[in-house]
């Protein structure tokens, strides 16, 4: 399946399902000169795919240099995206380079925020292995990396050429990682297509259709200008408080969307007239999906709304959040007060869990 993301200035296919990964080469040599690229991954990755995918590049043509980062949230940081560029330097990568991202969100983000920064952009591509980053991150063009105060407050906007998602690289995935991807399938079933919850099962499909919504939603609003492309952020104001309070790797990224979508669902109910029912149908999804909906005493609030004010879409102090009227019906609000906040964070402590 190929989804296209029809961009005004620059388009890129999204091309979906099993195998892919051994048609990267020629894929890639459709979009790209052959000539010297660096592989970008991570350490859980590289054992199952990299050789896979150097292997098929230099049958195209490509001259392959593997750069491996550790796994996990840390590698998103301006020190690894600083030592990945001189590592380029020195493998002798220039302006006619390219990089090609091999891996979860972390890694794309990372790959590409690094590819928008080398002699001031070069190309790149994604192949993104987690349910997450097929659905939702590998497309859209926001690369970056994580400052002290939060998550992606350093980065870029810069499109890949194009994305190979191999649905075939979810089978490897461990079963937390699994589950924690369809946080961002269940928001956008809430905000465009609330039929998604009865379609969770046709792995290739559901990818084909969520990148279908963001691609949508990106072209409409490429540069977030317009407030359509802020509806993606339904449940991560909340979400991404908690996942910088908690400290990077107690919470995979969709465990903690998963609390901010509790949060934002039932601020949508008092706020904005949300049929509880509605709102009790997402909290169900997420329950399928062994996401958690409750948060643990010791992540203090204010730390979590230490980490809010520091967020990207607080804009001259004021909170712009997402809420839902109906499903498929989503709306920026200007509000929502952080007493609210306040007062759904201790509501997600109702019940004792979380990780």
């Amino acid at each position: 399946m190929i989804v296209s993301v029809p961009l005004q200035r620059s388009p890129y296919d999204v091309h979906v399902g099993p195998g892919l990964l051994d048609q990267a080469g020629a894929l890639a040599s459709g979009v790209l000169t052959p000539g010297r690229c660096a592989l970008i991954t991570d350490s859980n990755v590289a054992p199952h795919y990299a050789g896979r995918v150097s292997d098929s590049l230099k049958a195209a043509g490509f001259d392959v240099v593997a750069l491996v980062v550790s796994a996990g949230e840390t590698a998103k940081s301006l020190e690894v995206a600083s030592s990945l560029c001189e590592q380029m330097i020195s493998a002798g990568l220039d302006r006619t380079s390219a990089v090609l991202a091999l891996g979860g969100g972390v890694v794309g983000d990372l790959a590409g925020f690094v590819a928008a920064i080398y002699y001031r952009g070069i190309p790149y591509i994604g192949l993104p292995t987690t349910i997450v980053s097929q659905v939702d991150s590998s497309v859209g063009g926001k690369t970056g990396v994580n400052g002290s105060g939060g998550k992606n407050l350093i980065g870029a906007f810069h499109q890949p050429r194009l994305v190979i998602a191999d649905t075939g690289t979810l089978t490897t995935l461990p079963v937390r990682e699994f589950h924690e991807g369809f946080a961002e399938v269940i928001k956008h079933a809430a905000i465009r297509d609330f039929s998604l919850l009865e379609a969770l099962r046709d792995l290739p499909s559901l990818i084909a259709r969520n990148v279908a919504i963001k691609a949508a939603i990106v072209a409409e609003d490429e540069f977030e200008t317009k407030g359509v492309r802020a509806l993606l952020n339904f449940g991560h104001t909340i979400g991404h408080g908690i996942e910088n309070a908690a400290g990077y790797g107690r919470y995979l990224h969709g465990e903690a969307i998963s609390l901010g979508l509790v949060a934002a669902c039932r601020l949508s109910v008092e706020k904005a007239g949300l049929d509880p029912r509605d709102c009790a149908r997402i909290l169900s999804a997420l329950d399928d999906h062994q996401l958690p909906q409750t948060l643990p005493p010791e992540i203090r609030t204010e730390d979590i709304l230490s980490a809010l004010r520091k967020d990207k879409k607080f804009h001259s102090g004021r909170i712009r959040f997402v809420l839902l009227r109906k499903p498929g019906e989503a709306f920026v609000s200007s509000d929502i007060t952080e007493t609210d906040i306040v007062r759904q964070i201790e509501a997600l402590r109702a019940d004792e869990g979380g990780f």
